[in-house]
């Protein structure tokens, strides 16, 4: 597979799944060099596709709902929530999206995974998450205003958009998470998709998923 990148007036490829072509690069050196001629190396990532174990480093934060902190104007406390540990044995539903309270987060993507979480249950999901670059006090707030009770839907942050990137799915001018979702079986994805169209949400939508799984 080869990526190629443009360098001081010149197109370069070098195959990303060679390890020859690296190895005997310094790449502190190439670091400093290409940063003062402000050149950037580009290699595709490793992203998650059906058959993957789901990382073992995961961690999301999130603030529980409980009554005492049901209203939205509630602030509630932010933990960590070590999501690959909690889904090592169960089946989970997780969709990723560019932001809170944005139009089409909150119109066409979470509502139909509101409406469609019966569905789920009965097809077997024991949690149903979404994930976006927001800060766990945003996230809460936005699950409350869909009217989100309890887990039946976990409303969780990913910092700086830390898990996205590492599986090469956050978006690269704004730093912001994917539009995505992905389902993992015990520890095994068995479903993994991303929108390519701004404002779209067909492969990560929850039709899409229901009849993955």
């Amino acid at each position: 597979m080869s990526n190629v990148d443009y360098l001081c007036g010149k197109y370069i490829a070098l195959d990303v799944d060679n390890p020859r072509h690296f190895q005997n690069l310094n790449f502190s050196y190439l670091s400093l060099l290409f940063s003062s001629l402000n050149i950037q190396i580009h290699l595709n990532m490793t992203t998650l596709k059906s058959g993957d174990s789901f990382p073992s480093d995961v961690v999301f934060q999130y603030i529980p709902w409980n009554e005492e902190s049901g209203e939205i104007t509630s602030c509630g406390i932010p933990i960590n929530y070590n999501a690959s540990q909690e889904w090592a044995n169960k089946k989970v539903v997780l969709f990723s999206v560019p932001g809170a309270f944005t139009p089409t987060c909150s119109v066409n993507h979470v509502p139909g995974y509101i409406q469609n979480l019966p569905k789920l249950r009965e097809k077997g999901a024991d949690i149903v998450a979404v994930v976006a670059f927001n800060d766990p006090y945003v996230m809460s707030a936005w699950g409350k205003a869909n009217g989100v009770r309890g887990d039946d839907i976990l409303f969780l942050s990913d910092p700086d958009a830390k898990f996205s990137k590492n599986i090469g799915w956050a978006d690269e001018a704004s730093g912001r998470t994917g539009r995505y979702a992905i389902v993992i079986d015990h520890g095994k994805v068995s479903y993994a998709q991303i929108e390519t169209e701004k404002g779209v949400v067909k492969k990560s939508g929850a039709d899409a998923v229901l009849a993955s799984l």
